[in-house]
């Protein structure tokens, strides 16, 4: 072989390289292995953020407690493979032609699933994780707890959705929270003064300490001020989600991991155990906190595009409350205060889930620094997000934009937006 061709395939395997690298390795520390962080930093450090978010369930002193389990199902749901990737094209503004692959070299994604009709279209992960890890969902969670609510609901252990927060969590008696019907705690229109900046100097954080140190229910009495009357506004507080999780245990006498554990997990057909962060009493902090392989994921997102049938086992029949689960995803059955583009500039809000702008029912599972659960329940089309992304809002950097315009190129690869 002579020193040319030698010298050719050197530079040209020195390129291969670069290309494949995952975004931003440095910064996310690949040569000290990705390391998993500790109760002070998981959150805002990036050297430890790829490490923590696929090991949160096992750092120590977390949230004050352990992880609660849900135990997979003895028969899963199969997620066949595709045996070759769509050629999906989308475009980000002078950016034409875009591809998975362009995708996942501009972006700090860990994982990205794509489903159709219940077979798995496109799977990758960077950064040395894999499909038998388990990915953090941060605000994700919240739709989980929702469906938890609804389940309740059709059991009559949660007479209405109207009834307010405290008949159900003695311990919210006297609270702003406990005031609060669980029909607003589930819109997160509680009308509290509550601003989420992720910064460790908000109320996000306020509440957090006082619930670390007693509980949710501890953390409910810091939180005081109501600037509107309830039921009217649409303002985004983790908080409120907890409060659900106080409601669901006064109603019900289990956490929310046991009670979902034989009505959700096990039926949609999970693969792996479910883990949920949980404070000092054992309650989860269900504001997010809940850690699952990046497959089972896509398993909760099959199963929400099904409108809460598994499709396999249509004897199960509705695993999750079919009237709930739309109530709870479309924005035309919620006042307009909630609707896209008026809850926020571009998404609606619904029962803990965002909801899309347009006529067809579409809505997300979103959870900050890129966690996302996109559903197209019309066309059974379903993406699984997990990220690291460098801000905790995906939207201050290129992400949010990026991720929005995979998803409307998924969806038009197929129909319609």
């Amino acid at each position: 072989m002579n020193r040319f061709f030698i010298g050719v395939c050197f530079f040209w395997s020195i390129g291969l390289t670069s290309v494949v690298a995952a975004p931003d390795e440095a910064a996310l520390c690949k040569d000290q292995g990705y390391p998993v962080g500790n109760p002070r930093n998981w959150f805002f450090d990036e050297c430890v953020r790829v490490g923590s978010f696929t090991h949160y369930a096992e750092i120590p002193g977390l949230m004050g407690g352990r992880a609660n389990v849900m135990a997979p199902a003895e028969q899963p749901l199969a997620l066949p493979k595709a045996a070759q990737e769509p050629a999906y094209r989308w475009s980000v503004d002078a950016l034409k032609g875009l591809t998975v692959d362009d995708y996942m070299n501009r972006q700090r994604v860990m994982a990205l699933l794509v489903i159709k009709d219940g077979v798995i279209q496109v799977e990758r992960y960077q950064y040395e994780r894999n499909a038998q890890q388990r990915f953090l969902s941060n605000s994700m969670a919240k739709t989980i707890a929702a469906m938890a609510v609804g389940l309740a609901l059709r059991e009559g252990r949660i007479q209405s959705l109207d009834d307010r927060a405290d008949r159900y969590a003695p311990s919210l008696a006297g609270t702003l929270y406990g005031e609060t019907t669980v029909r607003n705690l589930l819109r997160m229109a509680s009308g509290a003064k509550f601003e989420e900046r992720y910064d460790g100097k908000d109320d996000l954080a306020r509440y957090g300490m006082a619930a670390f140190r007693g509980g949710a229910a501890e953390g409910a009495r810091v939180i005081t001020e109501r600037l509107h009357p309830q039921g009217q506004f649409f303002n985004y507080a983790s908080a409120e989600t907890d409060m659900l999780a106080l409601v669901m245990q006064g109603a019900t006498g289990q956490t929310l991991s046991s009670y979902l554990q034989s009505r959700l997990w096990q039926p949609m057909g999970a693969e792996t155990s479910g883990l949920w962060r949980a404070g000092a009493n054992g309650l989860e902090r269900a504001g997010g906190n809940f850690n699952a392989t990046a497959r089972d994921y896509a398993r909760l997102g099959v199963l929400l595009a099904n409108d809460g049938q598994r499709p396999d086992r249509p004897d199960l029949g509705d695993i999750l409350p079919r009237d709930f689960l739309l109530e709870a995803t479309d924005w035309k059955q919620h006042p307009q205060a909630f609707a896209p583009r008026k809850a926020t500039p571009y998404y609606g809000y619904g029962y803990q889930v965002w909801t899309f702008p347009g006529q067809q029912r579409r809505f997300a599972l979103l959870g900050v620094y890129g966690q996302a659960i996109y559903v197209d329940p019309a066309q059974k089309l379903v993406m699984v997000h997990l990220a690291a992304n460098a801000t905790a809002k995906a939207g201050q950097t290129s992400m949010g934009r990026e991720m929005g315009s995979l998803w409307y190129g998924l969806v038009t690869h197929y129909g319609k937006w």
